[in-house]
């Protein structure tokens, strides 16, 4: 399961400005409520330059919003909303009147506290400008157009009457664009508004971000409080009631000493958080009676009943959050039963998170959407086009992540230059698109991370996989064992797409760097003695294409996998065993089966789980040939003979490399992982550890 990342982007200096735009537009603008349902609800509180798109630095880290920010933030809503009035939309993008024609529409539904602010430290990233749609459209679009529904303190609108509003402001807005999905997030009550809101209109393109849900309220810590607050009119402890009914306790802030942080900064950090804390306790310990935490209390029992009475109507596709550590909700016993209850949901869980899921500071929320593959601007998702780049912060945590994958593998890269030169680095690779990597696939794809995490650090280059289906779709039959959706998310939020024509066109034309398997599946699992046996069509099936757009094809060979894992059972033995092969034949049909129109091995693209006996690590060791140019070759290569001696030119120079990485890895002295911790620990556990001499 991907880990959750903080991404925020550096903004200089507009961390002053939107806290004093805020704090100015609610003290000088007087609410209005939301219009009728046909016309566009206004947007109050329409803060500047934080949708700003500064250049960046994969280096620079400069961080936006904190939860201090939120509790300085929330205070200001508390108290100078105090006086009442309805349910009203407000927005913090710079642009909020502008009609972002091109971005899906993202409702954020409070919580219990009504603040509409839960999503504070994520709205600058929720309405970043998408780079990749404004290159290959010409037209200016954000990730989202963000607008967030603010509850007054005193106000006392039921349940009923916010799932009406809710579904009113949807349907206006489906009205003006019909085609494009709208978002809904709602964390704790607001899970139960977002689900009830679905419920009411299952005809309209819904997405769910539905957050330690409320619907498990009965079975809260605060459910038997609401008889004890009838009798104790005067209780002191309000705001420390108030401050839990958040999700937001002390333990929180204190949750940032152990980040690692050195210590001068963690102490300044934990003093601002601290008494932003304090100060926000106070506000809610003066504006906040009995009689308003016991109607909020009872608010949220009449919401997680009337939404759990229509989670039956709920079709709207749904990504369930959960907390590991919520302290308030059951919410990781609620994301199951809700899993099995909806039809169209995936389930996300962050095991160190509280139940303030949205506030805790190393959880991004644009990073799960993208990694779920929730993102798209219309009714079907485009992994193509919908695809957002990632975040320096998401690479460096994604390359942090994986860090134990150049200590197992500590590949090997040579790559060559345009005069046939092998360089022991990525030197060799065009660092502007459209790129095509043609390769051989190992056992399991074993070869695919290392390669791609070396990218990532050596030449800050995001290369697309285009890979198989089953990494998209989850198994509709519930007897079939796959992985789990959640181990494919950094390969999402990488940018792969599910093979297809149609998506490499569509990757060529984004000047993107592109990695295809021509052998797919019947080479990703091969029988026994066919380690490193070629298994590709007859036929080309990329090079016309790639011509078209001038791609750069460059062949390149991959070997290790035969000093990681010994094959003892391939797909033949499995066949042999005959509830195993009804158990093969399930899984191949559930998924789409690539190549049935062809003859030979490669058409048999069966998808089965081959028994690997691990071995003590070697190395991984890669070689990119020489690139092969197509550029200015669009007329010469529609010719289906010409085309196919080039895929033939590519396929040799594949067991070239190949050939190459096998007969040099045999003068490696540190092929074996021993040697090389050996050799790390005299020069240092940083140190590139050599390999054999370059011809």
């Amino acid at each position: 399961m991907i880990v959750p990342m903080s991404t925020t982007l550096p903004l200089p200096g507009i961390c002053l400005k939107l806290k004093h735009a805020i704090s100015t537009a609610i003290s000088t603008a007087r609410f209005k409520p939301p219009l009728s349902s046909s016309a566009r609800p206004p947007l109050l509180l329409s803060t500047k330059n934080i949708a700003t798109t500064p250049n960046v630095d994969v280096d620079v880290d400069v961080e936006g919003f904190s939860l201090s920010d939120y509790f300085q933030q929330s205070t200001d809503l508390l108290v100078r909303s105090s006086d009442g009035g309805p349910p009203r939309w407000f927005s913090p993008l710079e642009c909020a009147n502008s009609h972002l024609n091109n971005s899906p529409l993202l409702l954020s539904l409070p919580g219990v506290d009504g603040s509409g602010l839960s999503l504070l430290l994520h709205h600058h990233r929720l309405g970043d400008i998408n780079k990749d749609f404004l290159i290959v459209n010409f037209v200016d679009s954000r990730i989202f157009d963000i607008w967030c529904l603010h509850i007054p303190t005193a106000d006392r609108t039921p349940f009923t009457e916010l799932v009406k509003l809710v579904e009113r402001t949807i349907r206006s807005e489906n009205c003006r664009f019909p085609n494009r999905p709208i978002y809904i997030a709602g964390e704790s009550v607001g899970g139960c508004l977002a689900l009830a809101v679905a419920a009411h209109i299952p005809h309209i393109d819904l997405v769910l971000l539905v957050a330690n849900s409320a619907t498990s309220f009965s079975k809260s810590q605060l459910h038997p409080l609401l008889p004890i607050l009838k009798i104790m009119p005067h209780y002191s402890g309000l705001p420390y009631v108030m401050s839990l009914m958040t999700g937001v306790p002390s333990s929180m802030v204190m949750s940032t000493a152990q980040k690692g942080l050195p210590s001068a900064e963690t102490v300044t950090y934990l003093s601002e958080a601290v008494t932003a804390l304090l100060s926000y306790l106070s506000d809610v310990a003066d504006v906040l009676t009995v009689e308003m935490v016991l109607w909020k209390l009872k608010m949220v029992e009449s919401a997680c009943a009337y939404s759990n009475s229509r989670l039956h109507s709920v079709s709207a596709q749904t990504l369930i959050l959960s907390s590991g550590n919520d302290q308030l909700l059951p919410s990781l016993q609620e994301g199951e039963r809700l899993r099995k209850i909806l039809p169209n949901c995936q389930i996300r869980t962050f095991f160190g998170c509280g139940h303030a899921l949205f506030l805790e500071e190393d959880f991004d929320l644009v990073t799960v959407i993208k990694g779920a593959g929730f993102y798209r601007r219309a009714k079907h998702k485009d992994y193509a086009y919908d695809f957002l780049p990632p975040s320096p912060r998401e690479i460096k945590s994604i390359v942090d992540a994986s860090r134990w994958l150049d200590v197992a593998t500590s590949p090997v890269m040579l790559s060559t230059l345009e005069d046939g030169k092998i360089v022991r680095s990525l030197s060799g690779i065009p660092s502007q698109g459209p790129v095509l990597f043609v390769g051989y696939h190992n056992m399991l794809g074993l070869e695919v991370a290392p390669m791609i995490r070396r990218f990532l650090v050596e030449r800050n280059i995001v290369v697309r996989g285009v890979a198989h289906p089953m990494l998209f779709k989850k198994p509709s039959v519930g007897r079939i064992i796959m992985p789990d959706l959640a181990t494919f998310d950094v390969a999402r939020v990488l940018g792969a797409v599910p093979v297809s024509a149609s998506n490499l066109y569509k990757l060529f034309s984004m000047k993107s760097h592109v990695l295809l398997y021509p052998g797919g599946v019947r080479e990703a699992l091969h029988r026994k003695g066919e380690e490193y046996k070629l298994i590709w069509p007859e036929q080309s099936e990329f090079v016309r294409m790639a011509a078209r757009f001038g791609a750069t094809i460059i062949p390149f060979g991959a070997v290790g996998e035969d000093d990681f894992a010994q094959l003892v059972l391939d797909y033949d033995d499995e066949m042999k065993i005959p509830f195993v092969k009804e158990y093969v034949e399930e899984i191949s049909q559930e998924y789409t089966k690539m190549r049935t129109e062809m003859e030979g091995e490669i058409a048999n693209q069966d998808l089965h789980f081959p028994i690997l006996l691990p071995k003590v690590p070697g190395r991984y060791y890669y070689l990119f040939g020489k690139p092969i140019i197509t550029q200015g070759r669009r007329e010469e290569l529609r010719n289906k003979e010409r085309a196919h001696q080039v895929y033939e030119e590519v396929k040799r120079e594949v067991e070239k490399c190949l050939c190459y990485c096998k007969t040099k890895r045999e003068d490696d002295p540190y092929r074996n992982i021993i040697q090389r911790f050996m050799y790390q620990a005299t020069h240092g556990p940083e140190s590139q550890v050599p390999t054999f001499d370059l011809d």
